[in-house]
């Protein structure tokens, strides 16, 4: 026997045909069931210990996923569509699981009897278009300059968030922040971009109602002086640098040879010289405060404070960019090259305050601030955090609005539409795919079934009901209420969700379900490792034969 087979009988494992979508399919509905108490307003809360040994306390879908450590891969593929959700539109990461895990629970009959996995991805493809019809159909306009209907909207996304019990402070955080830093593109399109120009500072202690939206920035920094600079500037004229004000080092290791001792007293001055000239061009242009990335040293930051000029050093990349679009500064690479165009006016006020230990600079007041910062206080770190994530989900459905400024009943209502509509469809629907596609539209109901479920109702009496409200494609706005369980109408109770949010989490959730079900084959290539006390003696070499090597099939360790 030949080395390279030894190799193949050692380190393929491999499962295939139905078994393994069987065994996909079981590992997808364990995730699934895992947060499945997590949907609704009255959901249960999941405790989780990370890697470091703390404590995260949520219900929120991504990071009840992103703790877990799953060996199955298929399980670890239903954590990434939580994550794709979160990144692409921000909320519904639980809804996308328990919405794929039905769709391959609904499938798991079909593949039972024999059905190709194509047949059933073939119709599931053909209700998802059809669903998204529907959305369009049953989706609502609305005015992003109303605020109060922005309000309303935003609420009741985050409605079933921890947050939701401090009424509308979330929420209004968010619009603030979120139409702080939209930048019209014409043609009716607007660019929000939350993970570059909203900074979440959480500062420990105070209460939670201290919480605001700055008119500007924040970041954790003092003046390089406290003692000689000004902590407090009112209509402070700024220059933003990406260069260092200290002597240049030499780009790579240097050595200079003095001769004479008086040499070294002209190095010094070239050095004391070449810092006051950066200096002079910087004091040129009148600022009254200077903040680079880089250092500053002891000789500039004294020319500085003595033209009464505040400095700070070392801050973030991240930070100056946001100090950027907040006071309207360009950030400069090369002192000398310093026109008045680049110093940013358009700040109203610089301060350095201290808050508990730490002093916090503030850049506020700003005249039309494109970067914002969110101040959170509130008594411990892990509320914090939870109030960090509610808000991420909450600015994330404000930008959704304003891209796309379309509403859907919330509630359940709108996979109740959809499921009665595809329902209907589906006696219209030719061949064998007429099962699958039915199947599909049942799967839907998984969401406002969970729904009553976390409500404590009765869920088979709930949904029989809700069901007949919506059996003839009528009511698409008759929803559960997930605070008492009452089936309402959600116009009145408000309860919507965004379009955009809706429409992703049943493309998602389809596409994966698909995607799960077509694979027939799982190949581990991993290498058993060999029990303690064998491999001591050094196997006897073996010799291969080109004759070997073209008949075997070789596969890299």
């Amino acid at each position: 026997m030949h080395a390279p087979v030894l190799v193949l009988k050692d380190s393929l494992k491999r499962e295939s045909g139905s078994k393994v979508q069987h065994a996909n399919i079981q590992a997808s509905k364990a995730v699934a069931d895992i947060i499945r108490t997590t949907l609704g307003p009255r959901s249960m809360l999941k405790m989780l210990l990370d890697a470091t040994g703390g404590i995260v306390v949520t219900n929120d879908g991504n990071a009840i996923l992103r703790e877990l450590d799953l060996a199955h891969p298929a399980a670890k593929s239903m954590i990434e569509l939580s994550r794709t959700q979160d990144e692409e539109v921000g909320d519904g990461t639980t809804s996308v699981i328990v919405l794929a895990g039905e769709m391959l629970h609904v499938a798991e009959a079909f593949i039972d009897k024999n059905y190709h996995p194509t047949v059933i991805c073939r119709a599931y493809n053909k209700a998802l278009e059809d669903a998204i019809a529907v959305l369009d159909k049953i989706a609502m306009p609305i005015d992003t300059k109303d605020r109060a209907a922005m309000l309303g909207l935003v609420k009741s996304c985050i409605g079933t968030k921890f947050t939701s019990q401090f009424g509308d402070l979330i929420a209004d955080l968010a619009i603030d922040a979120t139409t702080t830093v939209g930048v019209d593109l014409g043609q009716g399109l607007r660019e929000v971009d939350i993970k570059k120009y909203i900074k979440v500072e959480k500062v420990p202690g105070g209460q939670l109602e201290d919480s605001k939206v700055l008119k500007g920035v924040m970041f954790n920094k003092d003046v390089v002086a406290p003692g000689k600079m000004r902590r407090k500037i009112v209509n402070p004229r700024i220059i933003l640098l990406d260069s260092p004000l200290e002597y240049k080092k030499g780009e790579n290791q240097t050595n200079a040879e003095l001769v004479k001792e008086e040499d070294w007293a002209v190095l010094l001055k070239m050095e004391e010289e070449y810092i006051e000239n950066l200096c002079a061009q910087i004091i040129k242009f009148k600022p009254d405060l200077v903040i680079t990335e880089k250092g500053l040293s002891d000789l500039a930051c004294h020319y500085l404070s003595k033209a009464g000029i505040s400095a700070i050093r070392r801050l973030r990349k991240t930070d100056n960019n946001r100090i950027a679009k907040a006071c309207g500064a360009v950030i400069v690479n090369r002192v000398d090259e310093l026109q008045e165009s680049d110093v940013g006016t358009g700040a109203g006020l610089f301060e350095v305050k201290k808050i508990g230990d730490e002093y916090f600079t503030f850049i506020v007041d700003c005249k039309d601030p494109k970067a914002c910062t969110v101040l959170l206080r509130g008594a411990s770190k892990d509320l914090l955090n939870e109030v960090e994530r509610n808000l991420q989900d909450a600015m994330s459905v404000a930008r959704n609005i304003i891209k796309n400024p379309k509403l859907v009943p919330g509630g359940g209502a709108t996979e109740l539409t959809v499921s009665a509509t595809l329902k209907q469809k589906s006696s219209s629907v030719e061949g064998i795919e007429k099962w699958p596609y039915e199947a599909a539209a049942i799967a839907f109901e998984a969401i406002p079934r969970t729904l009553a479920q976390n409500c404590g109702v009765n869920v088979i009496r709930t949904m029989t009901a809700m069901q007949g409200k919506h059996a003839n494609g009528e009511n698409a706005w008759i929803g559960i209420d997930g605070n008492s369980g009452a089936i309402t109408d959600m116009k009145e109770k408000k309860i919507w969700d965004a379009y955009n949010v809706k429409a992703q989490t049943f493309k998602t959730a389809i596409e994966a379900a698909c995607m799960l079900l077509r694979i027939d084959d799982i190949v581990s290539g991993i290498k058993k490792k060999q029990a303690a006390g064998a491999g001591q003696a050094p196997s006897k070499p073996q010799i291969e034969t080109e004759a070997d090597a073209d008949s075997e099939q070789i596969l890299p360790d």
